[in-house]
């Protein structure tokens, strides 16, 4: 069974606040994200492959020695 994530928990997981999390769903900027009932609810696989994407579209360049 797949691990799934509260928006408090990921909020916690990622230092940022609940809030913020709310705000990325509502204009589609964060991990995927579903509901069942009224709980929103993240897949931890789907919250890694957000991650990995950020990470590689926002690494930058080291500057040469």
């Amino acid at each position: 069974m797949e691990d799934y994530l509260t928006t408090d928990e990921l909020a916690t997981w990622l230092r940022t606040s609940p809030e913020t999390v709310r705000f990325w769903r509502h204009v589609g900027k964060g991990p995927r994200s579903f509901k069942i009932g009224r709980r929103v609810l993240y897949a931890r696989a789907d919250v890694l492959a957000y991650i990995a994407e950020r990470q590689s579209t926002t690494d930058t360049p080291q500057p040469a020695a």
